[in-house]
């Protein structure tokens, strides 16, 4: 029989090793899987940076789960890595979803998305505003600052009209059906119906294969 000063020795380093392992195990970096965690887009699309990793957001304004998904977003900006190039890219599966991709690039265009792309999402999901119409949106825009006169003209420029079908064109290319998506270096998508996971996994997933791109480059 084992002395009693022994056991309790023994018991206590068992348990040390257990609590260590339990706090120090988010540490350890976890192996996503393709097919469960994201799938690999063929073939392998354009990026718009060739000397970082393009990291492409794709939304819809109309979007309640994008909604969600943006404060979520903003944080993960706060800490991206420096070799991570972010686009925000309007998707339009369906054609009614055109007008909020032609109202983000007509910001783009008047060098406004920072005043207009949070407001925007607010004033649809919490104060259930119908802007979906030039009409709504042009008073929407001026609300926000922006020039009417000038928004309309943004809205149905060429470089505009260009950008609504390159959007078109690449979320048909990404393969995905539904917002919100992430696409990692024109390699990789992932969504919450991919991978089933929160939204904070989501962007851990979006590290994980933009760091293992950012590596097999370097």
């Amino acid at each position: 029989m084992k002395p009693l000063k022994t056991t309790i020795l023994t018991l206590f380093i068992l348990m040390m090793t257990a609590i260590s392992f339990s706090v120090n195990a988010d540490l350890f970096p976890k192996e996503y899987k393709e097919g469960t965690s994201y799938q690999r887009i063929i073939p392998k699309q354009p990026t718009s940076n060739k000397e970082k990793i393009e990291v492409v957001a794709l939304f819809w304004y109309g979007c309640t789960h994008c909604h969600r998904f943006e404060p979520y977003i903003e944080r993960w900006l706060e800490s991206k890595a420096d070799y991570i190039e972010y686009v925000q890219l309007p998707a339009i599966f369906r054609p009614e979803w055109a007008i909020h991709a032609r109202a983000f690039y007509a910001a783009q265009a008047l060098d406004v998305v920072e005043d207009i792309h949070l407001p925007l999402f607010t004033a649809i999901h919490a104060h259930k505003r119908k802007l979906n119409t030039q009409a709504a949106l042009a008073d929407f825009f001026e609300e926000n600052g922006v020039d009417k006169k000038a928004f309309n003209k943004a809205f149905r420029s060429f470089g505009v009209e260009a950008k609504v079908r390159q959007s078109q064109e690449m979320g048909r290319r990404y393969g995905l059906t539904g917002t919100p998506g992430i696409v990692i270096n024109g390699k990789y998508r992932v969504d919450g119906t991919i991978c089933k996971c929160s939204f904070p996994e989501i962007l851990k997933i979006t590290d994980f294969l933009a760091k293992k791109e950012y590596e097999d480059q370097s």
